[in-house]
This record gives C-alpha cells, sequence and structure tokens, in this order.
C-alpha cells in the first residue's frame, strides 16, 4: 500500500481541473483495501474513490482520503457455447480493453470504443454508447467493503443497472453502495455467435457510406473510434469529461408538446413508449454552442460537452453547467442531469 501526501489531483482528472489530495493511496488489489481500513487513521477517514477522473468535477482540496484504483489485469476467464467470459482490474483503461478483446479474437464491446475511464468505473455509470451499454455485456464484479473489508462478487441484478445509473451511485439510505465500496475487477459476458449492434444513426450512415452492411467488429470498432473523434474532444488536448448530460427521457405527450413548438428537435422512441431527447440539440437551441463562462466552455462541434479552455476552474464549470441547466428549462421545461 503506497501513501502520499499533498498530491496535485490535476493530472488524474480528465477536465484538468486544480485540487490537491491531503492524502491519496494507489490499490493494487483487495489485500490494499483491506489495509486502508484496518489502519488505525485511514480507516476511520472519508475516502474518496478516484478511477480515470473523465466523470468528476473537483471543485476544491480533497479533504478525503482519495483511493486511486490500480489493480491491473486482463484475461479470459472461461468460454462457454454462449459467450466468452472476460475479466479486467478496475484500473486498466477501459478502451485499452475493448482492443484487447478484439485482438484476442473475441469481440462485442466494439460500440464502446474511446470511452474515457477505467473498468471500474464503467458499471458505476453504466456507461453506454451507438447502442450498447454495459449492462447488456456484464457478467459480474469483485468488490471490497470500505466498512469491513469483506470482498463480495454482485451480478446484474445486484447492481441495479439504469440509464447511466448503478447501485453504486446511490447512497446507503436508499440502499445504495456509493462510497462505501471499491470494485476491483470486473467481468464481462460476450454472446457468441458474435451479433453487430449497428441499429444507431451514425453506424447506419457509415454503412450507407461505404456500402458495406455487414461489418465485422473490427470495421465496426474503426467507425466508433472515427465518429468520436470526429465529435468529442481528446481530454489530452483540451479538458472536458465528455457527454455533461444525460438525454433526458420524457413521455410522448411531452414530446409531441415540444415538436409542436420546435419541430426540428432530435428525438428517439423507446420500446416502453417514452421518447428520448439529444440533450445536444437541446442546448445548442439555446444558443450555448461555442459560449464561455469565464474559462470553461462549450464546445463548438458538440453542445453536449463542456471544455477547459484553459486554466478553469471547478467552480466555473459548475456555474455554466448550472446557466445552461435554467436555460434549457426555461425554454423547454426540462431540467437536465450531469
Amino acid at each position: 500500500m503506497q501513501i502520499e501526501s499533498g498530491v496535485s489531483l490535476k493530472p488524474f482528472n480528465t477536465f484538468g481541473l486544480p485540487a490537491v489530495a491531503q492524502q491519496l493511496v494507489r490499490i493494487a488489489g483487495d489485500a490494499d483495501v483491506r489495509r486502508v481500513v484496518d489502519h488505525p487513521d485511514l480507516g476511520r477517514a472519508a475516502k474518496f474513490i478516484l478511477g480515470g477522473g473523465s466523470n468528476i468535477i473537483l471543485t476544491r482540496d480533497m479533504p478525503q482520503v482519495v483511493l486511486k484504483v490500480e489493480v491491473r489485469g486482463l484475461r479470459l476467464v472461461e468460454e462457454r457455447a454462449d459467450a466468452w467470459i472476460v475479466e479486467a482490474g478496475a484500473g486498466e483503461s477501459w478502451h485499452d480493453l475493448v482492443a484487447w478483446t478484439l485482438a484476442q479474437g473475441l469481440p462485442g464491446l466494439e460500440n464502446l470504443a474511446l470511452i474515457p475511464g477505467t473498468v471500474g468505473a464503467a458499471p458505476v455509470q453504466n456507461i453506454g454508447a451507438y447502442g450498447l451499454e454495459l449492462a447488456d455485456r456484464f457478467e459480474s464484479l469483485d468488490a471490497v467493503d470500505l466498512v469491513t473489508g469483506r470482498s463480495v462478487t454482485l451480478d446484474a441484478r445486484a447492481c441495479a443497472f439504469g440509464y447511466r445509473d448503478s447501485v453504486f451511485k446511490h447512497d446507503a439510505a436508499d440502499g445504495g453502495l456509493a462510497g462505501k465500496s471499491l470494485i476491483t475487477r470486473v467481468r464481462l459476458r460476450l454472446p457468441r455467435p458474435w451479433q453487430p449492434v449497428r441499429g444507431y444513426l451514425d453506424i447506419e450512415r457509415r454503412m450507407a457510406e461505404t456500402g458495406n452492411s455487414a461489418p465485422d467488429a473490427r470495421t465496426l470498432f474503426g467507425w466508433v473510434c472515427a465518429i468520436r473523434r470526429s465529435k468529442l474532444p481528446d481530454p489530452g488536448v483540451i479538458g472536458n469529461v465528455g457527454s455533461f448530460f444525460k438525454n433526458p427521457v420524457v413521455s410522448a405527450e411531452q414530446c409531441r408538446d415540444i415538436i409542436g413548438r420546435d419541430p426540428e428537435i432530435v428525438h428517439y422512441p423507446l420500446a416502453d413508449g417514452s421518447v428520448k431527447l439529444a440533450a445536444g440539440w437541446l442546448i445548442d437551441a439555446c444558443g450555448w454552442k461555442g459560449k464561455n463562462v469565464g474559462r470553461a466552455g462549450v464546445y463548438e462541434r458538440q453542445a453536449l460537452v463542456l471544455v477547459n479552455r484553459g486554466g478553469a476552474s471547478g467552480a466555473e464549470v459548475v456555474t455554466l453547467a448550472r446557466a445552461i441547466q435554467e436555460s434549457v428549462y426555461g425554454r423547454f421545461g426540462i431540467r437536465l442531469e450531469p
């Protein structure tokens, strides 16, 4: 267990926001978590779990003990007739996992290529893109209780996946595990035989443009990477956390009302009769694309992405986000959720 003091977190969050961790512990496995739990000082202290830092906004220095998840390892753990079961350490790069599975001849994650962050954070957020969610490929995960130090294995039902949601985003008072468990390993189920997920508009456009109506997994991987790079800024070049707001889901009646006022609104009917609206379109319609609040701004090529123009503070990002929320609510009556 490696304990460090006064650590700058600027390199550890993709928005590039300034903050300092009073204490940071690098977690390489379950044993390190148990050492923290059993430590006379760290065990009782408040804790903050940090993966790739691609889904957080730091607004101040961190008084909590920051647990930097660095659990490594990629392996095929089981080959069934109907699926391959792959396991990855929570500290592995998510995109590196996707690329590794394809290199091993194990397709199924290609639509989730180039999503920033670590494997351990993927089930917390139930990451998703281009017609696929983590929940669609999830088998189980291992986590360590931050109070007892006990290791547990959770299946999909226990994780309570929802749209960009899971049991790990809810407090204990609501039956959740937020801040209570640290994920160390994740196992994914890649179905056999492989079937492409290609019913997303951008992918359909690529099929039409190339004349390839039956892309293989590597082709889909390449398309998804190209599409993401054309829309989203590289965090290594300009600080951002990808899509900042959830796409809101409204009733069919609400959608018809909005279409009556704004016929061009981008929307996607869902199986249950509700409708998902494109948050980026709503923000753009309110005139935010390219605008700034201090040194935080809205990306010129995708209004759903907030960026660090250089030297932004967490407070500036929060102020910008709240202004966007108020603007969208004022025009459409919809409250955007980060």
